[in-house]
């Protein structure tokens, strides 16, 4: 082809003529010609579609006011339904793209800007008068284009006839046509087709049968879809978006849909070429939560240099002030919210801290709060040193997009108020020190409560053979056995790896499978989101009970010594905790894109009618969430917001939710998070905290020896090069050569992990006992050699 990008595309001839005709698609650009995943390719389908089409003459005479579609002899203008319409006044010529993409003795000879989207003028009326001489066998009318594929059959007519008649156009490799005898069908199993379910998109009934309205889900096999729920969704998402709603296959869906005629054009996403659409995502929080508001214009209203600039937490940057409202100075860096310094207050950490009086307005039902004592004039810190602090500090940024401190203001901050940001880089290294020691406090006080629920655990063992490459499967069918029981010791054998090395002890073997279980549980369709994930709504794996076994699973890891998931969101984990009820979900914890936009659209509306506009475009959506509700005033915004967001972040998925706290009761681990929040949300909402050199240094005991003083010396230098970087292992390196683990389990190890000193050439990692085994050295240039020449050899023959 050339190198504007040749393609071809054979279809068979026009109705009652039988003819095999030869077309070519060339283009330039991404509009045409475009190759797609499964082998064939596609003919400018750019040129339709909401938003993005480009593939029409930008220099021709046109006018959307159109008259009769020269091919199929309709006036209507419906892109989803007939592609788009455009008429040509220079050429007299009105078309409509799909008419002219799927017509039988048509090709595309042209340059993308020549004729209609290469489609020269003098073919497009060679075609009318071919398609003039034949019938349509639906409308009996003249000018039937398009005819089926099937062999000897003789049907021809027009799209929009094949369309209300059923029939079949498929929008990729050589654009076939089927009418409604030969057309594609899904098969399923007799058992599959009864009763009805939700479609995926729209939330509302669609019958289970192979029918042509109703399409069902090549990767989910509870997955239903009304047609015409798809075709709208494939224009607007494009092929980049474009994937199971349930799953979020890509491949796979987008093969099966375009065999049965859904048209998924090669553009961008709609939402993506909003102009401004992302814009909200860069707001910083302007908003004065001072109890009682001095400025007359609003809690709103922020004037940068002067009394009414609104100051941010310097903690969560999700509370503000006026200056004016908190007695503050412009100068002033170090304002905390009420709610922080309460946590600090708390903790004993608040004792340094000065008091000072408050303005009245601060003052709250008599109880005195404390301040820092304003700081020296100092000037305002750069966007630079800002930037610069984010990169040192890696750890700051939650998996949630939240600060270390807003997982607490999360319930107290109403849900109008809150805007998605990343934490606040005014925060000072004391508190981020203080929060991590928290974290830590709260992970030890898990470690004793995951040591007393392991007390059940009998020394009665069950073996579950495993096959590392399908490990979801095969964990099922383990927990699933008669004799399992989770109080019996579990013990694990890898059926996919014939040579183990000697090393890999049960233990090792054990948490190498709880991690890669519960990575594949954190990427399952069990869940959605990105980092912070809730449970998402599959119908499959309701009827499996899968979430039952999910939660199961959980439960067993924790208190076998496994990992901890590390991926909850914190609503999420709050209805497991405090009850659904209980809880009000944020517009963070919407994974689907479309349903967020929706809300976004709602949320922000700046007038009544932009506000009553929006209800109308979605108005389907919120009757079968059940959200309708009567619009007077703009405030009403709000209450309709909170009712979206708990339908679809809590009612949708109250089904899924009881059975994954059922799971969880396992072992009592449910019981034990309702009774110790705290302290459990470190482990099921973080991950666990990266390896430094004081973490693996405080996990070993040295067994005292002659020569233990020279050795630890030695060890505890070694370690600071591993931390500083300045060897070639890494600190999960050694853990993993020791115990047969990346990363400390929330229980911790059994047996602790101890040191000894020897008379041996190289280092030992006996990973029975937990057991760090080192030579004796005259110098630390040997021992640093010895270490990393052992470490790097053992692990990398495991990995070979």
């Amino acid at each position: 082809g050339r190198s504007g990008g040749l393609a071809q595309r054979f279809r068979r001839g026009g109705g009652c003529l039988g003819l095999n005709c030869l077309s070519v698609s060339a283009g330039g650009g991404a509009a045409s010609g475009v190759s797609n995943a499964f082998g064939g390719l596609r003919l400018c389908p750019a040129a339709s579609g909401l938003g993005g089409a480009r593939g029409m003459n930008k220099n021709s005479n046109f006018d959307i006011q159109s008259p009769f579609c020269v091919l199929c002899g309709r006036t209507d203008d419906c892109p989803e339904k007939y592609g788009e319409k455009r008429t040509y006044v220079e050429y007299n010529l009105t078309v409509h793209y799909y008419c002219l993409l799927m017509s039988s003795g048509i090709w595309q000879r042209g340059e993308e800007d020549e004729g209609v989207d290469g489609f020269l003028i003098a073919d497009i009326r060679k075609e009318v008068n071919r398609a003039a001489k034949l019938t349509c066998n639906i409308c009996k009318k003249k000018g039937a284009s398009i005819g089926c594929v099937a062999p000897k059959c003789k049907r021809s007519y027009h799209f929009p006839c094949g369309r209300q008649k059923e029939c079949i156009f498929q929008f990729m490799e050589d654009f076939r046509s089927y009418c409604w005898e030969h057309k594609p069908v899904q098969k399923f199993p007799d058992k599959e087709c009864r009763g009805t379910s939700q479609c995926t998109i729209c939330l509302d009934l669609v019958e289970q049968l192979p029918m042509y309205t109703v399409l069902r889900s090549p990767c989910c096999k509870n997955a239903w879809f009304h047609r015409e729920c798809l075709e709208y969704q494939a224009l607007s998402a494009g092929i980049f978006f474009f994937r199971c709603t349930v799953c979020n296959n890509k491949d796979k869906f987008q093969k099966e849909m375009l065999r049965m005629g859904i048209h998924i054009p090669e553009k961008d996403a709609s939402w993506e070429l909003e102009e401004n659409a992302y814009q909200d995502l860069l707001q910083c929080y302007q908003h004065c939560d001072i109890r009682r508001c001095l400025c007359k214009k609003g809690r709103d209203y922020s004037e940068p240099d002067s009394k009414w600039e609104i100051k941010r937490c310097q903690c969560c940057g999700s509370r503000g002030t006026h200056l004016a409202c908190s007695s503050m100075k412009s100068w002033e860096q170090n304002w905390e919210c009420a709610e922080c310094r309460s946590i600090f207050s708390k903790s004993g950490n608040y004792s340094k801290q000065k008091k000072r009086s408050l303005a009245a307005s601060e003052k709250t039902d008599g109880t005195p709060c404390l301040l820092e004592e304003p700081s020296p004039k100092c000037p305002r810190q750069s966007p630079g040193s800002q930037r610069s602090f984010l990169l040192q500090s890696p750890k700051m940024v939650r998996q949630n997009n939240m600060s270390p401190c807003s997982h607490f203001e999360h319930q107290l901050t109403p849900a109008s108020h809150r805007v998605t940001m990343s934490v606040s880089p005014l925060m000072s290294n004391r508190n981020w020190s203080l929060r991590k020691k928290q974290l830590r406090m709260q992970r030890r006080e898990v470690s004793n409560i995951l040591k007393e629920l392991k007390l059940q655990v009998s020394t009665k063992t069950t073996r579950l053979n495993i096959n590392a490459e399908n490990i979801w499967n095969s964990a099922l069918k383990g927990f699933r056995q008669r004799k399992f029981t989770p109080t019996n010791t579990i013990e694990i054998k890898f059926t996919n790896c014939k040579n183990r090395s000697k090393t890999d002890t049960s233990a090792a073997s054990k948490h190498h499978f709880f991690q890669l279980l519960m990575r594949h549980l954190q990427n399952s369709s069990l869940f959605e989101g990105s980092s912070a994930k809730n449970l998402s709504l599959d119908f499959q794996a309701v009827k499996e009970n899968l979430y039952f076994e999910a939660g199961k699973m959980i439960a067993v890891s924790l208190v076998h010594g496994g990992p901890s998931p590390g991926f909850f969101s914190k609503t999420l984990f709050n209805c497991l905790v405090y009850g659904p009820e209980n809880v009000k979900p944020a517009l963070e914890d919407v994974a689907d894109v479309d349903v967020a936009q929706t809300i976004k659209m709602i949320k922000y509306a700046n007038s009544l009618s932009s506000l009553q506009s929006t209800i109308h475009d979605c108005y389907e959506f919120l009757a079968a969430a059940g959200c309708l509700r009567p619009i007077t005033a703009l405030c009403d915004k709000n209450m309709l917001v909170n009712d979206i967001l708990i339908h679809h972040v809590i009612k949708r998925i109250i089904s899924p939710l009881e059975s994954f706290r059922q799971g969880l009761k396992t072992l009592g681990v449910l019981e034990k998070m309702q009774t110790h929040p705290d302290a459990f949300s470190s482990i099921l909402c973080h991950k666990p905290e990266r390896l430094s050199a004081e973490t693996i240094r405080d996990l070993f005991t040295i067994h005292s020896s002659s020569d233990v003083n020279e050795g630890a010396d030695f060890w505890i230098g070694y370690l600071q090069d591993v931390e500083s970087g300045e060897s070639v292992v890494t600190l999960e390196d050694i853990l993993l050569f020791v115990t047969g683990s990346f990363s400390i389990p929330p229980i911790g190890f059994d047996p602790e992990p101890t040191i000894k000193f020897l008379h041996i050439r190289y280092p030992v990692g006996n990973r029975l006992f937990n057991c760090l085994e080192l030579p004796i050295t005259k110098t630390y240039k040997q021992f640093k050699n010895k270490m990393e020449f052992a470490i790097r050899n053992t692990l990398r023959v495991e990995r070979e």
